[in-house]
């Protein structure tokens, strides 16, 4: 089973959808959430290296993005007359999910930001 499999099985096991569709769109952000994760990952560190945290992680980035994508879908208020169109918050539950794979993944990630002189 290849990495990308493996992600996808336990976003599958996480996920309460069984649309055909969104499965699909779901294998797609699984393959997205390993690349992206994979070139956050400390020089030395491989996937293998930390396996389980990083199937894990992956398939929290992978269903918080579509979480958010469900949530775009969504509109809390529309109006005809000068037309007004509007969006709800940040999804919240995408937020906790992708926190809950960035502290997983916390110990085997570049840093993220680094001072320079002028």
């Amino acid at each position: 089973m290849t990495l990308t499999e493996q992600i996808y099985a336990q976003a599958m096991v996480l996920t309460q959808d069984s649309c055909d569709e969104k499965l699909q769109l779901l294998e797609v952000l699984c393959r997205s959430a390993e690349i992206s994760l994979q070139q956050s990952l400390r020089d030395g560190v491989t996937p293998e290296d930390c396996k389980a945290d990083f199937v894990a992680a992956a398939s929290l980035y992978a269903l918080a993005a579509m979480s958010e994508l469900d949530e775009l879908s969504k509109l809390e208020e529309v109006k005809a007359g000068d037309l007004t169109l509007r969006r709800g918050s940040t999804d919240s539950a995408a937020c906790c999910l992708r926190y809950q794979a960035e502290m997983m993944m916390k110990p085997y990630m570049k840093d993220r930001f680094s001072f320079q002189g002028v």
